[in-house]
């Protein structure tokens, strides 16, 4: 199958699938890309499952969720490649700052204060963001679920609810994270980076039955996404191009100034500081970004089962290589000349100080003081 409608959701971390579509790389693997701009991360799944789509650039957690059944109808998902790590952020109100609220500690002591409860957004209920919002809330004492009121909504209409009063924090993709700082509505409490340093974020995803009809297909479009994030990678001015291409209407629609800085890795958090961060969008690395560790994968089911969306604890290990395609990667980043990890799983410390490497999920996922 040469032509495929790739959807995507408007936030920096498309770069790779957009460049792949736009410069070149996919004509150079026999495959013409059209981009799908689409508004949620819900419209994603369910074109997905319909075959409206071919592929997206999709959250981690909401195909783990689609594979369980619990993010909508069930269904066999296929996580091909990452296409990023890091790059998120949790943004709170210019109200809070002026109440004091700075950091997760003053967070934590201004809500032990009582009075209106906080609500606090993230895109979607599996999703990368709930999980990064929840682990951090939960690291401080809060717990997500009964000390403040999370809502969903879709990324590119984050900074507009923030503004008119609807949500007190957020988490959320670039660049409406450095957009809330822009406007002079929010500012940046901590990146996703520092509650996981080098964490993964989103792939690209479709589901089992696309890869097993259409092999060669998938497999091309790992090289062409693949070869656009080396390329991105290259250089500076590939970044700052890359900035500029997906700055426009079709793509991320915001102004390049608000993309730009924090794809160059250098960030200022909307109170005074700014920093260059060492652990900042990644979209290659050599293909070290783009693996997908059965680590990942696991990571997500085990944050479902402590916050309740798993009753049971299930199959980490089975689910994992059933939806993350190493064998199908593995051969796509051979023919690049990218290397390969010998094992599937990864090691990381979190913002709390606990080691993840996909071991022992069952009592990883049971290890938390706050959980549902």
């Amino acid at each position: 199958k040469t032509s495929l409608k790739v959807g995507f959701i408007p936030l920096t971390d498309c770069a790779s699938l957009v460049v792949a579509a736009t410069q070149g790389f996919a004509g150079k693997y026999g495959l013409h890309i059209t981009p799908s701009k689409e508004a949620s991360w819900a419209g994603v799944r369910d074109k997905l499952n319909t075959g409206e789509l071919d592929a997206a650039h999709v959250l981690y957690g909401m195909m783990y969720g689609a594979q369980l059944g619990l993010a909508g109808p069930q269904k066999d998902m296929a996580v091909l490649m990452g296409l990023n790590q890091n790059g998120q952020a949790i943004t709170l109100s210019k109200q809070l700052r002026e109440a004091g609220v700075t950091n997760g500690a003053q967070l934590a002591a201004h809500l032990k204060q009582g009075g209106k409860p906080l609500t606090f957004a993230q895109t979607f209920p599996t999703g990368t963001h709930a999980m990064w919002l929840y682990y951090w809330l939960g690291s401080l004492g809060i717990n997500p679920l009964s000390d403040v009121k999370t809502i969903t909504v879709p990324p590119p209409q984050m900074v507009a609810n923030m503004r008119v009063g609807n949500m007190d924090g957020f988490c959320v993709g670039e660049p409406w994270g450095a957009r809330a700082i822009f406007d002079r509505i929010g500012f940046t409490a901590v990146t996703t980076q520092q509650i996981w340093p080098d964490h993964p974020e989103k792939v690209l995803g479709t589901t089992r039955a696309f890869i097993e009809q259409h092999p060669n297909t998938a497999r091309a479009l790992i090289m062409a996404i693949l070869d656009a994030s080396r390329f991105i990678e290259a250089s500076e001015a590939n970044r700052r191009s890359t900035a500029k291409l997906i700055s426009g209407k079709a793509y991320v629609n915001a102004p390049v100034q608000v993309i730009e800085p924090r794809f160059l890795a250098q960030y200022e958090d909307g109170l005074g500081n700014s920093w260059r961060d060492e652990h900042a969008m990644a979209f290659c690395k050599d293909g070290s970004v783009n693996f997908p560790y059965h680590s990942d994968g696991m990571w997500f089911l085990t944050q479902f089962k402590r916050w309740g969306l798993l009753k049971e604890q299930p199959d980490y290990a089975g689910l994992a290589a059933q939806v993350n395609q190493t064998t199908l990667y593995g051969e796509a980043a051979s023919q690049l000349g990218l290397a390969v990890p010998e094992s599937v799983l990864r090691s990381s410390t979190l913002i709390d100080g606990q080691r993840w490497d996909g071991s022992d999920p069952a009592g990883y996922a049971q290890s938390f003081a706050i959980h549902a």
